[in-house]
């Protein structure tokens, strides 16, 4: 398929994996999720950028997506917290984009038949666009693949951040040391943190289990990131170190998918994907369901998890693995975003959790 509309970003072209999220805000948090990495997004929510751009509310640096598509953009934003338009961020990110095409058809389209690759054109790429060009154009997207994608994002080196909170907390004997472990963290994990006064060494994704015992933490938090998990194989041999160290451990997202792979789990692509702030998990021990987060275009497969492990959330619409608690180690994850940026806040409380284990 073929649609047409305007440039917004940047000129040029660009080849991804082509997903859609249901988010009706928290676009910036979208744009700048590491989780996103290689892919196309596509914004179902038919207006976008009506507050603007707010640097503070970004889960990174830059930008990782590919390519973003919108329905309708909006270039006259109204916030007192506003400090450009997302065009001019997009074309600051040199992010290629679309306007003006219909976003419920593309998103019809990629739930009927599943995720798949796409291409953006603008500027002199779309002028000498015609059939000829895009038979050749075709195996060129066909041939696309994400690679390389937690060593793309994640850190280079180890960084320390230290919470407001943690001078009083010296006092009170309540520090908690946390590695969080750098797959392509969103900032609000580290910033959810802070707020329970926790010190946060956060490492690279090459970070060697016998690394992480040595710094003698209290927990460790595997965080989210993009690409398939069962490419990480270095690292799920680590994971599988560490759980053996007895040191408490919290996953999140690609973080949930490696525990899950290291005690020997398995993991497959969904067909679209989850993505956006409205979907539904249920709590199985107590029936409760919560709105979430999430992001992601893999998931454990509940049938997989070994006799020790008990799948402790379900999603709602497909019946998915949401959440897995140990039962031999301190340890559970979650494959949705208890960070809850850009909201909901339901499963804020999982860090609390965390919290508590750290204190057995």
């Amino acid at each position: 398929m073929v649609f047409e509309g305007k440039s917004i970003g940047a000129q040029g072209k660009t080849i991804g994996e082509t997903v859609f999220t249901t988010g009706m805000t928290g676009y910036l948090e979208t744009l700048t999720d590491p989780s996103y990495f290689g892919q196309i997004v596509t914004q179902t929510f038919p207006l976008i950028g009506n507050y603007g751009v707010i640097p503070s509310d970004a889960e990174s640096m830059q930008s990782w997506v590919r390519g973003y598509i919108v329905r309708e953009i909006c270039d006259l934003p109204n916030n007192f917290r506003c400090q450009k338009t997302l065009d001019e961020y997009l074309k600051e990110q040199n992010i290629v984009g679309i306007c003006g095409i219909d976003t419920r058809a593309l998103t019809k389209k990629l739930r009927e038949s599943g995720v798949m690759n796409g291409m953006l054109l603008s500027g002199n790429e779309a002028d000498a666009f015609s059939d000829e060009v895009l038979i050749n154009y075709i195996e060129e997207i066909k041939q696309y693949k994400i690679r390389l994608a937690v060593e793309s994002v994640s850190i280079s080196k180890k960084d320390i951040t230290n919470s407001n909170n943690l001078e009083k907390n010296k006092s009170n004997n309540k520090v908690k040391k946390v590695v969080l472990w750098d797959f392509g963290a969103k900032a609000n994990i580290a910033r959810e943190l802070c707020k329970r006064g926790c010190e946060i060494i956060t490492v690279p994704y090459d970070t060697s289990a016998k690394d992480i015992i040595d710094i003698n933490p209290d927990g460790i938090m595997l965080s989210n990131g993009p690409g398939d998990p069962s490419d990480n194989t270095k690292i799920i041999q680590e994971i599988a170190k560490l759980c053996e160290s007895n040191i408490p451990i919290f996953g999140i997202c690609l973080g949930h998918q490696l525990l899950a792979l290291a005690r020997g789990a398995t993991t497959s692509k969904l067909k679209y994907g989850h993505r956006g702030g409205n979907h539904p998990v249920k709590n199985l021990e107590t029936g409760r369901v919560y709105i979430t987060s999430q992001n992601h275009g893999y998931a454990v497969e509940a049938q997989s998890l070994p006799s020790f492990a008990k799948m402790s959330f379900m999603n709602v619409n497909d019946g998915t693995c949401e959440g897995v608690k140990y039962c031999d180690i301190p340890a559970f994850s979650v494959q949705f975003h208890p960070e809850a940026c850009g909201g909901p806040k339901d499963t804020n409380f999982l860090f609390d959790d965390f919290i508590k284990l750290m204190e057995k």
